[in-house]
């Protein structure tokens, strides 16, 4: 299982992180086009809260 994804601002640019076991930045996506690139495409698989770049979350 990974770790949740966090938003970060750094300088004003919107930023969701994942870290490791010792709270290193392990990936990152800027916000923007995370989120434009969600909107396209349909995903096969669900996934819990907080781990939406890897599929779709169902519908509450």
């Amino acid at each position: 299982m990974a770790s949740k994804r966090e938003l970060i601002e750094p300088n004003g640019d919107k930023r969701l992180i994942r870290r490791d076991e010792r709270g290193r930045i392990k990936e990152s996506d800027d916000l923007g086009r995370s989120l434009s690139q969600d909107v396209r495409k349909k995903a096969k698989t669900t996934v819990e809260s907080g781990q939406g770049d890897r599929g779709d979350q169902k519908r509450r």
